[in-house]
This record gives structure tokens, C-alpha cells and sequence, in this order.
């Protein structure tokens, strides 16, 4: 009967600890606390490493194509995939793509072209309307596709062979 009281009274310990803790680990990772150049740096430190970069300067030659191959890759998103609620209409007091108040998306904003689409589809446009949407919405795409292949192509000529397999293999180019 002891035993089973004081395994209970640890059991009670333990539970109180993690109830404790579980608050400080949450503040630690809520997205209050997101700093988005300590991510992008870290992101940075993670394809230096990845490429085998070494030498300073030769990383100062790459980084920034390094950097205009992920914008490019971001902006060809259009923040779909990366936002912090609903995609459309139904978030938090009807802010669609920004999932609510002072909520918006953690990596890049959607593009003009498709929250204009959203509109269009939310608001049962014609289909005149939805048409004229959807040609805007795939020459901007297009534009950012070829922007996509164009800082690819840049990068490309700067890195060893070596290099580009990782690139490849990490999804950076294609």
C-alpha cells in the first residue's frame, strides 16, 4: 500500500514538473518569438555546410545567389503552402489568406494574382471574371518561373560539379 501512495506522489511530481515546464517550452517555440532572419541565417549556415564551403570569400561569391534562388523559389510559391490559416474565405473574422488577425504568412506574402483569384472564386464571379483571374494569375506565374530559372542558372555556373549534385539533390536546383 506505501509503495503504491509514494509511486502515486511521484507520479504526482512528475506530472506537476511537466505542467510546469510545458508553458517555458511554449513561449520558447510559439510563433511570437519567429525571428525570420535568425531562421533565414541558420537556413544560410545549413547550404554552406551542405555545399562544403570552407573559404570565406568563395562563400560571400555564393550566398547571395544561393539567397536569389530561394526568393525566386518563394515568390514562385506565392506564399501558398506557407500561411499561417485557411488558404481562403474562412479564417478567423474573414481574413482568407492571412488566417485571422495579425496572423499572416510565415514565409512571404501571396501573391497579388492569386488573392485576386481568391476573390474572384470567393465572390462567384462570372465566368468572364474568373477567366480574365486566371490569365493574369498564370502570366505572373510564368514571369516568376522564368525568374526561378534564371537564379538557378546563375548559380550554376559558380558551383563545382561536386556542388551542383548537392544542389540537386537538396531540391535547391533542378
Amino acid at each position: 500500500m506505501k509503495r503504491i501512495v509514494r509511486m502515486m506522489m511521484v507520479a504526482g511530481l512528475a506530472a506537476g514538473l511537466l505542467g510546469a515546464a510545458a508553458p517555458a517550452v511554449a513561449q520558447d517555440r510559439g510563433p511570437r518569438n519567429f525571428d525570420p532572419e535568425q531562421f533565414r541565417q541558420r537556413m544560410m549556415e545549413r547550404v554552406r555546410e551542405e555545399l562544403e564551403i570552407t573559404n570565406d570569400s568563395e562563400w560571400r561569391a555564393i550566398e547571395p545567389l544561393v539567397n536569389r534562388v530561394f526568393e525566386a523559389r518563394r515568390d514562385l510559391m506565392g506564399g501558398r503552402g506557407f500561411v499561417a490559416g485557411p488558404r481562403r474565405g474562412g479564417g478567423p473574422g474573414g481574413q482568407g489568406q492571412q488566417g485571422g488577425p495579425g496572423r499572416g504568412p510565415a514565409f512571404g506574402q501571396p501573391s497579388p494574382e492569386l488573392e485576386a483569384l481568391n476573390r474572384a472564386i470567393e465572390s462567384k464571379a462570372s465566368a468572364s471574371e474568373l477567366k480574365a483571374a486566371l490569365a493574369r494569375y498564370r502570366e505572373a506565374r510564368k514571369a516568376r518561373e522564368e525568374a526561378l530559372r534564371k537564379a538557378q542558372e546563375d548559380l550554376r555556373k559558380v558551383l563545382t560539379v561536386r556542388q551542383e549534385a548537392i544542389a540537386v539533390a537538396n531540391g535547391w536546383l533542378d
